[in-house]
């Protein structure tokens, strides 16, 4: 895979029973690359252990005043100077195009899962790590990807040399071969700690962080009450909470580095002196000498990427782990039995026993918010129960950060569309048949032309769904700030998550998106709750005109909507008590009156008081007429 023919068409199926299961599984997927990693590596490292041989060489021909030799000996070193520096750029290529393509990998693996989940993600993993997931972590696994693919040339190397240097001079290569292990795994025990230690830097200085945000959002609050002194000195604290963790931590990698020094240090000193000694005695020539203390010397920089590939998996794990406690996330042991089914119907929820009727403009009642945020989301098959695979050896591999679900929780009733059940559908086919659009709906960057360039029917243009949705005033404003002389609102830039708008034009904006979308069922979650009561009676009525013959829910409890509906369903505690208009449901529900009129309980008790003193009186006198008679 090259950088060139990215994204992939398919991820694969990641091994997310632990986080070291999944590096191994990325290594794997990844082995084309790591291989020619390797083969530039190893031309790199033994080019630069071929130095010291010549150079011996050229040493020797000195002493032997050899003028044939020592042109011998330039010509190998010019060759392997071009062969070194070959190696170097082509190992620096492919390592980092393995690092791209593995990041790449795993966020298109992360994409995926939100896109699968939904809205249920949140529920089990807080939006915040995903992002640092996707970012950080995701950075973190491929800085691992990519030092292996560094590490395994050098160790490779390493041994190469080890072996040559004690077939060429078994007295000092016996030395340095039984040094390397020593110096290649003297960190190892330190590097816990360490990476301890950053983590507690980390988790601190994201704690800071989090104040500062909050302290800065809230700041004109605080300067009302007088609490800028206050939150100072908790930023003071964390702070120094920071440095001081900072510091910790600064101190462990000063000993592993100091280590790194120390060890490497005393071998070559000890080198040294030995060969020395023997150099005196005649054992060895001093071109040996030379030799072997420039390979041994040389070894120390394939050595250090020992070191990387220790703290690259230390700091890479905790990142894999995070990625499959998301990855892990399934939304149920419920696999697609339908196939190739355009669902159409009435939508049936058994739970509550909601029922909407095809073609019909449904609005419903719910006096707990929360009630109707989960009800819109299960009648859009987004709030199945979310579960993560192999949660049955989580405690053995450590790979899902939660219990598994009751077995119960499982078998939820599915939401009907017709006679089909939204699980029993691929994911795609049943998010074309049911759209729910969110009570927070979120704009993505782009021009207005490419938030309404969605999957649709082709039914709704985008300027149908535009008038439905009253965005008058928003075409208005963006034609102001349109890049084009004719002024084309539809070229003019939205900027993140719409923050150039007003609350109410971004919920607009989000409703005509909806609204060209034109699913066979379309449900809407307090779709007017942020615009003003004219512009709400004619989005209602925009709506019902423009969704006439389409199935159309819509969470509310605002009387202008409501009355803009074919029918009205009140839920209360869970399931379905009332169905009916409007005005009658006003007139025959309490409950539905209190929701919707905002009424008080001494209102309600006053209203129920004089309704009982007026039939009262009615009871009465049609008793004294039934006397009479």
């Amino acid at each position: 895979m090259q950088i060139r023919d990215l994204p992939y068409s398919d991820p694969g199926d990641p091994d997310v029973r632990s986080g070291p299961r999944f590096l191994h599984w990325l290594g794997r997927n990844q082995l084309g690359g790591q291989l020619k990693a390797l083969a530039w590596g190893l031309l790199h490292q033994l080019g630069i252990a071929g130095l010291p041989v010549t150079v011996g060489l050229a040493v020797q021909a000195v002493v032997d005043r050899s003028g044939g030799r020592l042109a011998l000996a330039g010509g190998l070193i010019l060759v392997l100077g071009v062969l070194i520096a070959l190696g170097d750029t082509m190992l620096h290529r492919t390592a980092v195009t393995n690092w791209i393509t593995a990041a790449a990998r795993v966020q298109q693996l992360l994409a995926r899962k939100t896109a699968e989940l939904g809205s249920a993600l949140t529920r089990r993993v807080a939006a915040g790590e995903v992002v640092a997931v996707s970012t950080g972590d995701v950075e973190k696994i491929g800085w691992f990807v990519e030092a292996l693919s560094r590490f395994a040339a050098a160790a490779t190397a390493l041994v190469v040399i080890c072996v040559g240097l004690v077939l060429y001079l078994p007295s000092l290569g016996l030395l340095v071969a039984l040094a390397m292990p020593v110096l290649a795994l003297a960190v190892l025990p330190l590097l816990p700690p360490a990476t301890r230690r950053a983590d507690e830097q980390r988790e601190k200085a994201g704690k800071a962080t989090e104040l500062a945000s909050d302290t800065v959002a809230g700041l004109r609050v605080l300067r009302g009450i007088g609490g800028e002194e206050l939150f100072l000195g908790r930023y003071r604290r964390a702070s120094q909470e920071v440095r001081r963790a900072a510091v910790r931590s600064a101190r462990m990698w000063a000993l592993i580095s100091a280590v790194q020094v120390l060890l490497p240090g005393v071998l070559l000193i000890s080198l040294v002196w030995y060969g020395a000694t023997l150099a005196q005695d005649g054992r060895i020539g001093v071109g040996q000498l030379v030799t072997v203390y420039s390979a041994a010397t040389l070894m120390l920089f394939p050595l250090r990427h020992f070191e990387e590939i220790a703290m690259a998996y230390s700091f890479s794990r905790p990142s894999a782990q995070r990625a499959v406690r998301v990855l892990s996330l399934r939304r149920s042991d419920r696999e697609a039995t339908v196939e190739g089914v355009v669902p159409a119907g009435d939508l049936y929820d058994p739970v509550t026993g909601l029922m909407a009727p095809r073609g019909q403009f449904t609005a419903v009642v719910c006096g707990d918010p929360d009630e109707a945020g989960r009800l819109a989301e299960r009648l859009g098959g987004h709030a199945e129960p979310v579960e993560e695979a192999g949660a049955e050896t989580a405690g053995a591999e450590g790979a899902a950060g939660g219990a598994a679900l009751p077995e119960d929780a499982a078998r939820t009733p599915s939401v009907l569309l017709g006679a089909v059940a939204l699980d029993e559908l691929p994911l795609d086919a049943a998010r074309a048949a049911v759209l729910v659009q969110d009570k927070d709906p979120v704009l993505l960057s782009g021009t207005l032309r490419e938030l309404l360039d969605v999957p649709s029917s082709g039914l709704v243009t985008a300027d149908a769904a535009l008038e439905a949705a009253q965005c008058g005033d928003v075409l208005s404003a963006l034609a102001q700030a349109s890049p084009d002389n004719d002024g084309d609102p539809m070229r003019t830039r939205i900027t993140e998550r719409g923050r150039s708008l007003s609350g109410g034009q971004r919920q607009r904006l989000a409703l005509a998106r909806s609204l060209v979308a034109d699913p066979e069922a379309l449900v809407l979650d307090e779709p007017t709750s942020a615009v003003d009561s004219h512009t709400e009676a004619r989005v209602a009525a925009g709506i019902a005109k423009l969704r006439r013959g389409r199935t159309t829910v819509a969470f509310a409890s605002s009387p202008l909507l409501l009355d803009a509906a074919d029918r009205v369903v009140l839920v209360h505690g869970g399931a379905v008590v009332a169905v009916g208009d409007h005005r009658d449901l006003l007139r025959t529900e309490p409950r539905y009156r209190a929701v919707v009129t905002r009424e008080t309980d001494e209102e309600a008790a006053v209203a129920n008081a004089v309704d009982d003193a007026v039939e009262v009186p009615a009871m009465k006198s049609i008793q004294e007429i039934e006397e009479r008679a």
